[in-house]
């Protein structure tokens, strides 16, 4: 039997702490999933002043070297909901006590370069802290790619120099770029800004340089993995994840299955499971009276629950509400983003009558409402690494209708006009291919309930826990450390 494994994951999001997107989903359940298989795992964050959480004050203040001088960091401790995972939360207030995780409201943070290396830098002296050194450091995305810069650089020669690092990509439109005028502020030496390091451009590419520098790269979807490799998914780094392509591993995310969970779920109507799911139309009736629809069985109840930007494709949600609700459907979107589609969904809402409601924010307990009490559920993506929203109305028998794209393609059959399958695909992004196949999938859910029924069933018996990929992730460690201890 394989030792247990020590892992730090570092990163800028964890649910229920910290969230912007899928990423702190992921750094919230998947560091469970690998403590259920006997590795100690335990979690790196910021302190930001919007987490609400009992923590416990370690009293000794760690100083990281950055800025050319030391930064004297506080250092908090909590746990992983439902677990004896330990996340460890790095306090300065001065950087990240500001009521957000990356940028202002309609604004932007000139120092997110120093924010966020400190944050990175500070993961080698929580260990010193500590004194515990992982064998793995698992980043995610550009905040913590200067893991494997500081890991190749400053910390060679250190006890961490055999710590492989393994970089996750949740979204490569992100990259981190900052002027190279603020590289000295990092402590990160100037031998690193080549063409194979985090020069881009003329400029410091964090995301860059960490895939030149991790010992292995996972993408959050294995469809993800290739389309990163090409001009249209690798948005300029597709010649770095070719060259890197040896080393790279799409693992599909998982779902917290005890939080989403319709037996249970405690923020919807009435409880079902797969053996129940005619029930299951008990949420839809107290979905329509929350949002104040019709209440109609006889309707097919449509859902959104996403950010509201061009990357899911909620543009042209927006552009085609009009032809949508002619088809004779009801439609509900919960989300935030961009004010023309906001706009744009609240008036139709307004106007709407008992046919189309938006809810403008978000609302964690009103998503799993929806998610439970909608028929099908919509996610047109213009590119989509993995997406979670599919999994989670996999689970509770609600049938998507996506784009194939990225993981929603992995995680989506397509119905096979027999039954089969677990939702709807298409490829074209338009208006008229958006609209088509939502007159496809309502016409099944109309004319063959029967097909429905086992579509339901079959997305119900799903596993899509984060057992499956937790161990995918254990021999990606196993083959980073090798690749770092050079065997």
């Amino acid at each position: 039997m394989a030792s247990p494994l020590k892992i730090l994951f570092v990163a800028s999001e964890c649910a229920p702490f910290a969230k912007a997107g899928g990423l702190g989903d992921v750094v919230g359940a998947l560091p469970k999933a690998l403590k259920a298989l006997g590795h100690d795992v335990r979690v790196l964050i910021p302190r930001y002043d919007t987490i609400k959480a009992d923590t416990i004050h370690h009293q000794a203040p760690m100083a990281i070297p950055m800025m050319g001088t030391e930064l004297w960091c506080g250092v908090e401790e909590t746990r992983l909901p439902r677990s004896d995972v330990p996340v460890y939360l790095l306090d300065h207030r001065e950087l990240f006590g500001r009521g957000y995780i990356y940028d202002p409201p309609n604004g932007h943070s000139p120092d997110n370069l120093v924010r966020f290396c400190t944050l990175s830098r500070g993961a080698f002296w929580l260990g010193r802290h500590l004194q515990w050194v992982p064998d793995v450091f698992h980043c995610h995305d550009w905040p913590t790619a200067a893991i494997p810069l500081y890991a190749n650089t400053l910390e060679r020669d250190t006890p961490f120099g055999g710590a492989a690092t393994v970089l996750t990509i949740h979204n490569m439109a992100h990259q981190g770029i900052f002027s190279k005028r603020q590289l000295p502020l990092t402590h990160l030496p100037w031998s690193l800004y080549t063409s194979d390091g985090i020069e881009t451009h003329d400029a410091v590419g964090l995301l860059k340089g960490g895939l030149f520098h991790a010992s292995m790269i996972t993408a959050v979807s294995p469809k993800y993995a290739r389309e990163i490799r090409t001009r249209e998914g690798g948005f300029g780094l597709e010649h770095v994840v070719n060259f890197r392509g040896g080393d790279l591993v799409g693992v599909l995310n998982g779902i917290d299955d005890q939080l989403w969970d319709p037996r249970t779920d405690r923020h919807i109507a009435h409880h079902y499971d797969v053996d129940s799911i005619s029930e299951k139309v008990h949420n839809k009736r107290a979905l329509q009276r929350e949002l104040h629809l019709d209440v109609r069985d006889d309707v097919p109840l449509v859902a959104v629950v996403s950010r509201l930007n061009d990357q899911k494709g909620t543009d042209v949600i927006a552009e085609a509400i009009g032809p949508l609700l002619n088809l004779g459907i009801q439609l509900v979107v919960l989300g935030s983003g961009d004010p023309h589609t906001e706009a744009t969904l609240a008036a139709w809402s307004h106007h709407g009558g008992g046919r189309m409601r938006a809810w403008i924010g978000f609302d964690e307990p009103l998503s799993h409402r929806i998610t439970a009490g909608a028929d099908l559920f919509l996610m047109p993506s213009r590119f989509e690494p993995c997406g979670l929203t599919q999994l989670y109305s996999q689970r509770y028998g609600t049938l998507p209708i996506v784009r194939a794209t990225g993981g929603l393609d992995d995680t989506v059959e397509q119905y096979d006009g027999q039954g089969g399958g677990t939702g709807f695909k298409f490829w074209d992004l338009s208006v008229r291919s958006l609209v088509e196949s939502v007159r496809w999938a309502a016409g099944v859910w109309r004319k063959r309930p029967e097909h429905i029924r086992s579509m339901q069933e079959r997305s119900m018996r799903k596993r899509m826990g984060w057992d499956v990929s937790a161990r995918q992730y254990e021999d990606v460690y196993r083959w980073s450390i090798e690749r770092r201890r050079g065997r």
